[in-house]
């Protein structure tokens, strides 16, 4: 699996501007309906749910929220680099300021889990992340995040 078949260059934002965790995942909630042709609420609701479960930032100024919805035929990623850094709850009490958001059908299992490990180790990269934070364009962050990468580890 390849961020291509997660990502269009409708799914990525940059400069998003929200002024909290709550409006972020509003925003990215509401683009993603149109991606995936459904209901805003029911993305909303799922994402929501997911955090009260813990927050999906995971250190270093990043956040995945992620969910499953059963409606979805398959896997989909919205990326955003937000305009000014926001509280996440993040285990690291840094700011979050790149999201990438996941959504996947309720059944897709291992595909899920791999498509979560995918997005991680390309956000893990600091050297990457440091290009995304310097994106000026939603076209250049998704040619940085759908370029491919090295096998090397990082």
């Amino acid at each position: 699996m390849e961020l291509t078949d997660l990502l269009s260059p409708d799914s990525v934002i940059c400069n998003l501007r929200a002024a909290s965790k709550k409006l972020v995942l509003q925003d990215l909630a509401r683009r993603a309906a149109v991606v995936t042709g459904l209901s805003e609420r029911a993305i909303f609701d799922t994402l929501l749910e997911r955090e009260k479960l813990g927050s999906t930032a995971v250190g270093h100024g990043i956040a995945i929220p992620h969910g499953k919805l059963a409606e979805l035929d398959r896997l989909y990623g919205l990326v955003a680099k937000l305009e000014h850094p926001i509280d996440f709850d993040s285990a690291d009490d840094q700011p979050v300021d790149l999201v990438f958001l996941l959504l996947a059908p309720e059944a897709a299992g291992a595909d899920h889990l791999k498509a979560l490990a995918k997005v991680s180790r390309l956000l893990r990269d600091e050297g990457m992340c440091d290009l995304l934070r310097h994106a000026k364009t939603s076209s250049a962050l998704y040619e940085l995040v759908t370029e491919p990468q090295s096998a090397a580890p990082s």
